[in-house]
């Protein structure tokens, strides 16, 4: 910073908690205030040191532009919104989902704003409220139903869009998902080589896409190698952990026990392993369980899990490129990606 600017820091027009602005730039930089503006949006017409000095003394105030005036100048708000359930998977989904858009964000204009809600409530009540008060340029949601009804409200409103999951409902949308179905076949093929034959699969909500993708999965995996069903009644992965420990038990006990079960969360998984050793049965020896997760975590416990990561990280990052691209024009059919399950390499040596 020069003399001149150095002097103007000495007395600067901020009173304490103030926020600063391109007035308070232009007068510590002498610099007039739509020459800071154009500086800060790095125009050609500016000169490199002109606009090296006006960041220096933005990074130094902490300059954060303000949103209220974008918005009136552009109309946009720079801000993506993200929907999520409180409910979510507890074992790392919500803050790797988050890191992932944000890895995407930090090199742009916007900004992540989450907007958390509960299944038990109308899903359909925070998205009409970030369209109705235009609080967001572009939105994530997650929890997809085949036919959502945010899903045609978001098109019928022209607001762009991506979703965590798939629809069915006739409407080209941006999404990310990962291959449920191609997950749990594999995992009745791991059963299946160990020589199991009763298998009981935990899904998730049958409202839910990925329960169909789940179901479609297993009943293939069954027919192929010649397995059996056990049902796991009414219990899924939103079910209480407790119930679904005492539900795993009871169910172990009986003359009915499943020698492979199948579990889409890892949190739920925790409770099964509960349920199954209370019944006095041991993991690879009496039962084989295969669970998805979205943090290496369940070797830790129990070495004899048979897991698969799906990298929910990963899967911000293309959510995140998805509602960026739509809100430039990017036509739907183009921001459609599955990822594939990956075996983890903590799991039972072969």
């Amino acid at each position: 910073m020069d003399d001149s600017s150095t002097k103007r820091a000495a007395k600067s027009p901020l009173a304490a908690g103030e926020r600063p602005t391109l007035k308070t730039i232009a007068y510590m930089t002498g610099l007039g205030i739509t020459t800071v503006s154009r500086a800060l949006k790095d125009a050609p017409d500016i000169g490199t040191e002109t606009k090296e000095r006006v960041r220096l003394v933005a990074n130094q105030l902490g300059y954060q532009p303000n949103r209220a005036g974008v918005r009136l100048r552009t109309g946009k708000t720079n801000v993506i919104a993200l929907v999520l359930s409180i409910e979510e998977e507890l074992m790392g989904f919500t803050s790797q989902m988050v890191f992932g858009i944000s890895e995407v964000l930090a090199g742009t204009q916007y900004h992540l704003v989450l907007t958390p809600h509960t299944h038990q409530k109308d899903p359909m009540v925070p998205v009409r409220y970030i369209l109705d008060t235009g609080s967001a340029d572009g939105v994530i949601i997650s929890r997809i139903a085949p036919d959502d009804p945010r899903v045609r409200l978001m098109t019928e409103r022209n607001m762009p869009f991506a979703t965590h999951g798939r629809t069915d409902m006739g409407i080209v949308h941006p999404y990310h998902d990962f291959d449920n179905e191609a997950f749990v076949y594999e995992a009745v093929a791991k059963l299946a080589s160990k020589g199991r034959k009763r298998i009981a699969l935990l899904p998730p909500p049958a409202t839910l896409s990925f329960y169909l993708h789940s179901r479609t999965g297993f009943e293939r995996g069954l027919a192929d190698f010649d397995l059996t069903e056990v049902s796991m009644g009414r219990i899924s992965t939103e079910t209480i952990l407790g119930d679904i420990r005492t539900y795993t038990e009871t169910l172990m006990r009986s003359a009915n026990a499943p020698d492979g079960i199948i579990s889409i969360s890892g949190s739920s998984t925790i409770a099964l392993v509960a349920g199954i050793e209370a019944a006095g049965k041991k993991l690879g020896k009496d039962v084989d369980l295969v669970s998805k997760q979205s943090a290496e975590f369940l070797n830790w416990i129990r070495p004899e899990i048979y897991t698969v990561n799906e990298d929910v990280r990963h899967s911000g990052r293309e959510l995140a490129k998805a509602v960026i691209a739509r809100i430039d024009g990017v036509a739907p059919e183009l921001l459609q990606s599955i990822s594939k399950p990956t075996w983890s390499s903590m799991g039972p040596k072969e």
